[in-house]
């Protein structure tokens, strides 16, 4: 897999109960759209044991789960959520109970960041709060010229769920509260990272605030049972042939990929909020990290 153009570790694409490229209703006859019912009807769900399609993960789904390989996935990214085209995932994991264009529908996007091992020394070290607060005024730094171009403000509440690395497992997981200008519905942002010899596993939800409980609990379980496999574990690395990458944990967790030197001034973070793009300029994010490793 080629490495990955958009900045997916940090993408976020709430789901909305019809699309922008679906009908409204299973009655509607607009030119050129379909209904959600048959949109769900040619997508090809698989259950149970997906051995991802880069041969370094597998996925031990249970009754409660549904995956989509990649072609369909960016179907539903672009043709029912409403994203650019030209997305590079492996998939995407939905509950069994709801599909992509269902009111209350969630998916799990994922991507493989290939920067090399990623090393879990700093992860007693990190501040979460101060991280944060990095965050939060970088975000509003960047607020001034989205509006200028024509989008509306955005805001990091704080976090949904706190930082929480698994040491055992090499499991990183932590949510996010974000509110966009207009919107009274704040959207959660649920991210889960699972760390490999030489990358990072990328698992990525996007819903409704309210609907946390059930994300974190379902996230959990999807967690416990996804997995490098043999020859591509965490354990499995070799410091004397292996790629390291240039960031820790806490850049993880800041925005991943954006911390390497000249990806800076090319990376964007797309949002998909009530059919809106917002555009959030990669600096800012970038400018978090930076001056929140000086310090170190």
């Amino acid at each position: 897999m080629k490495p990955v153009t958009v900045f997916f570790a940090m993408l976020t694409t709430l789901v909305s109960a019809t699309s922008v490229a679906l009908a409204d209703n299973a009655d509607s006859h607009d030119e050129g759209k379909i209904s959600a019912a048959a949109f769900e009807a040619s997508l090809h769900f698989q259950d149970g044991e997906i051995a991802l399609p880069n041969g370094m993960a597998t996925l031990k789904l249970g009754k409660d789960f549904r995956y989509l390989p990649p072609a369909d996935a960016e179907r539903v990214l672009v043709e029912a959520w409403g994203n650019p085209p030209g997305n590079e995932t492996l998939g995407m994991v939905f509950p069994a109970h709801a599909g992509p264009t269902a009111k209350d529908a969630w998916g799990v996007v994922i991507t493989y960041d290939n920067d090399g091992h990623v090393a879990d020394t700093d992860a007693n070290d990190i501040n979460y709060d101060d991280l944060l607060k990095e965050m939060q005024d970088s975000i509003k730094a960047t607020n001034e010229s989205r509006m200028q171009a024509g989008y509306g403000a955005m805001q990091l509440v704080g976090w949904a769920e706190k930082p929480y690395y698994d040491a055992k497992a090499n499991k990183l997981f932590w949510a996010k509260e974000i509110e966009f200008d207009g919107d009274t519905n704040h959207t959660l942002n649920y991210n889960v990272r699972v760390l490999g010899k030489g990358g990072v596993l990328v698992m990525n939800a996007v819903s409704a605030m309210n609907q946390l409980p059930i994300i974190k609990n379902d996230m959990r379980t999807l967690l416990a049972d996804t997995e490098f496999n043999q020859g591509n574990r965490y354990a499995d690395f070799n410091p004397s042939v292996d790629k390291v990458a240039a960031y820790g944990l806490a850049a993880l967790v800041a925005g991943g990929i954006a911390a390497k030197t000249g990806l800076l001034a090319k990376l964007l973070v797309l949002i998909l909020a009530f059919k809106k793009i917002i555009l959030l300029a990669i600096a800012g994010i970038g400018g978090v990290i930076w001056k929140f490793f000086k310090r170190k």
